[in-house]
């Protein structure tokens, strides 16, 4: 069992409390935020140096603003403890760097949330592209404005997921990328953007996302030399579409996905990463470092 803290009791880091909780693989033997707005279990901090002097735990979840990302990453690898941060790594490339060199300083685990990779129509449709020759990828991942974003943008917020999908699910890495993007609504950062990308073995991709659409819309389209898929992140259903006729005629197959929770898997796999150092899908710092590059060129 891994003895856990949970740094960040916010919107996401309820989630992650949640399904903590829920997991026989872990304990939760400290929470830490700058208030305590509930009646909690577990042994509840408003300081973080006061939790990391005080608390006895292996691990900790970071689930705080991306800009503290890196204040309290450096804390908590200094205690030698092992990271869960979600993504991004930090703010930009050299909080990364710095958090990267403690890291290896201190021999400690550390991975990058990126949730889809753990959605079970992402494998499903990995285990469907294996020997595939792949043409395209398009993303999609609209959505209303969620009021508790405030810190950063859409291109930091939103296609941070899929670009690291682009790379996680084709296996092949980004050359030449091309981000068009707006602000419409938000105060301070953009939110409407659409991103072209060029990938070894002439793989072309794109991402659109924006916070303008009402209604909550995740999808992945692969073309293949073999067929086309379609994939429902929200449904978990993946489709394939091939033998196509020139009377335009197909054969349509539905794939099969064992649904199961995102976060749920992706936290086993934290589980497993702790205890064998096996990844199993699990983001690298240098991941996120890629994908951080490429989110937040001024195109």
């Amino acid at each position: 069992m891994v003895k856990v803290a949970l740094i960040g009791l916010g919107s996401m880091g309820q989630n992650h409390y949640r399904v903590l909780k829920s997991l026989p693989q872990f304990k939760i033997t400290a929470l830490c935020d700058i208030q305590q707005t509930k009646e909690y279990d577990e042994p509840f901090y408003t300081s973080l140096d006061e939790m990391l002097d005080k608390a006895d735990f292996d691990a900790a979840i970071i689930v705080v603003p991306t800009f503290l990302h890196k204040e309290v990453a450096l804390k908590c690898l200094a205690k030698g403890k092992d990271l869960f941060i979600e993504k991004p790594v930090a703010s930009n490339n050299h909080e990364a760097a710095a958090i990267l060199e403690a890291a290896k300083a201190n021999n400690s685990k550390v991975c990058i949330g990126y949730i889809e990779r753990f959605n079970p129509v992402v494998e499903a449709l990995k285990v469907e592209l294996q020997d595939k020759e792949i043409y395209s990828i398009g993303i999609t991942r609209v959505g209303p404005f969620p009021p508790r974003i405030a810190d950063v943008g859409i291109l930091t917020d939103l296609s941070v997921h899929d670009i690291d999908l682009i790379r996680y699910i084709t296996e092949h890495e980004i050359e030449k990328v091309s981000i068009y993007k707006s602000q419409k609504i938000h105060n301070h950062h953009e939110d409407n953007a659409i991103l072209s990308f060029k990938l070894t073995n002439e793989i072309v991709a794109s991402i659109t996302t924006n916070w303008l659409t009402p209604f909550r819309k995740r999808t992945i389209e692969v073309a293949t030399k073999e067929g086309y898929y379609e994939a429902d992140l929200m449904a978990q259903d993946l489709t394939e579409y091939s033998e196509y006729q020139r009377n335009n005629s197909y054969v349509i197959r539905k794939c099969m996905v064992k649904k199961e929770e995102p976060l749920v898997r992706e936290h086993k796999a934290f589980a497993h990463f702790i205890k064998t150092g096996e990844r199993n899908g699990l983001s690298t710092i240098e991941d996120s470092m890629i994908t951080l590059d490429i989110s937040s060129r001024d195109m």
